[in-house]
């Protein structure tokens, strides 16, 4: 059978058919140049990671039990890379996104609800990027959390822009602020000057974890917000973007490189989830400030304790582009389930324009009447949303990727397949633990 790139135009049955085959794959080349053609969908999954949910409870982590958790953000990042490649494997070995698969694959009624599921994924991941982004502006511009919030619909004007340019300005985007993200905590932990040894010794594990009820809720709140569940469905489809070779050959050759492009891009995620840690344990928890528990609060107090102006504007800026990053992602996610699902294809802008609006009426109602501790509430109940939600895509997932009559030859190995029922089995356990306190 003779190899052929299959065409990027759009078909019925193609996931995000407008970009699919869109991005060229040289045939030859070297390592560098093959990689970079593959790079790009791990760090739009890599957003999920790094977003004002992770931020919340890092803070509270941080602060509250110094370097100790460093442990859980590692743990927690090695599910998420071994979860978002068995997603990416599923998208090459079948040439579907794991909601196509799940419409084909079960009674209609429950397609519906796992879509319904999905879409409160979307808009609970979404409310957090909302909630984020609003208390950025006011940090930064003093501009009330209400008008924060409305402001953030005008980020439609942005989806619609990036997605004109192409599939690759949407990638360059996301690159660029977490680029930013990155050098924002690298500055901040310079200020901080916290000290290597207890940071070492933060990523073994602490059997004081499961003795510690404090820490074990902080510990199972990160796991709980790690795995965003629309990530799963994005990541399945995103892969499809690159024109490789749809052979059996050319098809194991894309998941060898779309592995590496997503482990790359979540240890980037892991890098900047254990800098907002290091930064409040050095900054609060060693100044005896172990209370410090929202977004806000910590922003104000780095600037007495750092002795430095600049350090709260930095950390609003890093908030800012972490809710930003969202805007693509989230519509992204959001055409993939709603096509996969229901088989409906909505314009970019006005899909984005439904879930932002969906997000930010709680936000505005809730900041309106409690003021900030009803934001900083509300983003912790869009995390319980998030782990409620994250096993009806998780199970699904792994029993398709498994399954040799979906995948045939191209079935991942058992170790990658035992490692991600392993995954899950921890997340659904630490998840109804953080369920049950919360209850």
């Amino acid at each position: 059978m003779s190899e052929r790139l299959l065409a990027p135009t759009a078909g019925p049955d193609l996931s995000l058919a407008e970009l699919h085959g869109s991005v060229p794959v040289p045939a030859g080349g070297g390592w560098w140049r093959r990689l970079f053609a593959f790079a790009g969908p791990g760090y739009l999954i890599a957003v999920g990671y790094m977003d004002p949910g992770n931020w919340a409870t890092d803070l509270a982590g941080g602060s509250g039990f110094g370097y100790r958790l460093l442990f859980v953000v590692a743990l927690s990042s090695l599910m998420a890379m071994v979860l978002q490649a068995l997603a990416a494997w599923l998208g090459i070995a079948t040439g579907r996104d794991l909601a196509q698969i799940s419409r084909a694959s079960v009674p209609r009624p429950v397609a519906i609800g796992l879509w319904l599921v999905a879409e409160g994924a979307i808009i609970a991941c979404d409310l957090a990027e909302v909630i984020g982004a609003a208390i950025a502006l006011r940090l930064l511009f003093g501009l009330p959390l209400v008008w924060g919030a409305v402001l953030t619909l005008a980020d439609t004007l942005l989806i619609l822009l990036l997605m004109d340019r192409g599939f690759r300005w949407l990638e360059a985007f996301i690159v660029a602020l977490i680029t930013l993200i990155t050098a924002c905590f690298a500055i901040e932990i310079a200020m901080a000057q916290p000290a290597l040894g207890p940071i070492a010794r933060g990523f073994l594990p602490d059997p004081a974890i499961l003795r510690d009820g404090g820490m074990l809720y902080i510990a199972v709140g990160i796991i709980g917000a790690t795995v965003m569940p629309h990530n799963l469905y994005l990541h399945s489809s995103l892969v499809q973007t690159r024109a490789y070779l749809r052979t059996p050959g050319g098809r194991a050759a894309a998941m060898r490189w779309a592995m590496l492009d997503s482990t790359l891009a979540l240890t980037l995620a892991l890098a900047v989830n254990a800098a907002i840690l290091i930064t409040a344990a050095a900054v609060f928890h060693a100044h005896g400030r172990t209370d410090v528990q929202d977004i806000g609060q910590a922003t104000h107090m780095l600037a007495p304790i750092l002795g430095s102006a600049l350090a709260p504007v930095i950390f609003a800026v890093a908030l800012l582009a972490s809710g930003l990053n969202a805007t693509v992602t989230g519509t992204l996610a959001g055409q993939v389930v709603m096509d996969g699902f229901l088989r409906v294809r909505l314009r970019p802008w006005l899909r984005r324009l439904i879930t932002r609006s969906l997000a930010v009426a709680p936000v505005v109602a809730v900041t309106a009447w409690a003021g900030s501790r009803g934001a900083d509430a509300l983003l912790i109940v869009s995390q319980v949303v998030l782990s409620l939600q994250l096993p009806f895509a998780m199970i699904p997932l792994l029993l398709f990727v498994g399954n040799r009559a979906r995948v045939g030859g191209l079935r991942p190995p058992r170790w990658l397949l035992a490692l991600g029922w392993a995954s899950a089995g921890v997340i659904v356990v630490l998840n109804a633990v953080l369920i049950a306190d919360l209850l």
